[in-house]
């Protein structure tokens, strides 16, 4: 990749969205698609849980690139010096997830999390790796774990160039931000699939009641798997026409997705495992079914003070809430990870690339099902 290609990847970092195609795009709300009976925060998204970070580079070079990074910072600190508890959860574990086993084995986080395309994981952890190094007061650090996870955009993206570098990952994790977050063909979901339609980045947040403890859960996907959608129990696949075609009444559903919950409630990694696992309940309200082919992935941390973690502490004093309150956050999850993935698809734009086209799934029709199937009229 030339330098020029770099700079221009860097600018396309701060551009929310591909150009717009056709009809207008709107968020699973605007079309009533409210999954769920829990509020979500004011901007219904994964910033809704304070102090955690988005940031985007949108790679659109050619006819052949489409691709991105998507960087999820959990505070606005040094990742490694102020550590959040953490825990990556398999669905079905075809897919690429570098640095999950510390993880799961250590309890925590270390770095901010890179979601980027399936060939690019190395490159890009290369160049978390390289950024962390250069923080204040990582002058002695020998071992760092960059988390990087991946879907394959293979159909719209040259992914065998490999194109995503240190410019990418670099611009990406200088736009992260607390504000809204862009959905749909952006960063990490540039080139995605999902359903048969444009996937992409959906994102959005529940708030639970003073009762519940008055915590935010908010989700962020990375959506690039099949199945057949069902949009809140309407078949809308189906009545799309999809797949019945060819004597194909079932698709292979195979593709990947990437999930990733943050919450302020103050949890340990071992109670963030049976909250990322329930995210798995909300894929599969939208209709898939976790095909042999496809890596369905959980991240799941906590940013709440009670349980951060110093990297230089000998001893860990922690307060977190008991078994029993954590109810209300599996809702939360179900809920937000089920409205991420519509966002995802009826926020993405048609995109083409070598000769190849993905539409964009059609909202008009998408209104008129959910009409008939009497969705958002309560």
């Amino acid at each position: 990749m030339t330098r020029a290609t770099g700079l221009l990847a860097c600018l396309l970092a701060v551009t929310p969205a591909l150009a717009a195609q056709g009809a207008p795009r709107m968020r699973a709300r605007d079309l009533g698609v409210a999954p769920g009976v829990l509020e979500p925060g004011p901007k219904n998204a994964i910033t809704d849980v304070a102090g955690v970070r988005v940031g985007q580079s949108t790679m659109i070079v050619g006819d052949s690139v489409r691709t991105g990074v998507t960087a999820i910072l959990p505070h606005g600190g040094n990742a490694f010096l102020d550590r959040v508890p953490a825990a990556v959860v398999v669905g079905n574990g075809f897919g690429k997830l570098l640095g999950s086993t510390q993880v799961n084995e250590l309890g925590e986080l270390e770095t901010p999390i890179l979601l980027t395309c399936t060939l690019c994981v190395w490159r890009a952890a290369d160049a978390l790796v390289g950024w962390m190094l250069e923080q204040p007061g990582m002058e002695r650090v020998r071992s760092i774990n960059p988390l990087v996870a991946e879907t394959n955009d293979g159909l719209l993206n040259a992914i065998r160039s490999r194109p995503i570098g240190a410019d990418q990952v670099r611009a990406a994790l200088a736009a992260a931000d607390t504000g809204t977050v862009a959905e749909g063909s952006v960063g990490a979901g540039a080139g995605t699939v999902a359903f048969g339609w444009k996937g992409g980045i959906g994102t959005s947040s529940r708030h639970l009641g003073e009762r519940y403890g008055g915590w935010t859960v908010g989700v962020l996907v990375q959506t690039n798997f099949g199945g057949v959608l069902q949009v809140m129990g309407a078949p809308v696949g189906e009545a799309l026409g999809w797949p019945r075609t060819n004597g194909i009444t079932m698709p292979s559903g195979d593709g990947s997705i990437i999930m990733v919950v943050a919450t302020d409630a103050p949890v340990s990694d071992r109670n963030l495992r049976r909250i990322a696992s329930r995210a798995l309940m909300g894929l599969g309200r939208t209709g898939s079914t976790a095909s042999n082919g496809s890596g369905d992935y959980v991240i799941a941390f906590s940013t709440a003070r009670e349980v951060r973690r110093a990297a230089d502490a000998h001893r860990l004093t922690t307060t977190e809430l008991s078994n029993d309150d954590m109810s209300p956050l599996f809702g939360a999850v179900v809920e937000a990870t089920e409205e991420a993935i519509y966002n995802s698809l009826f926020m993405a734009t048609t995109v083409s690339s070598r000769g190849a086209t993905v539409q964009a799934i059609p909202l008009d029709r998408v209104r008129e099902i959910l009409r008939k199937y009497h969705v958002g009229e309560r």
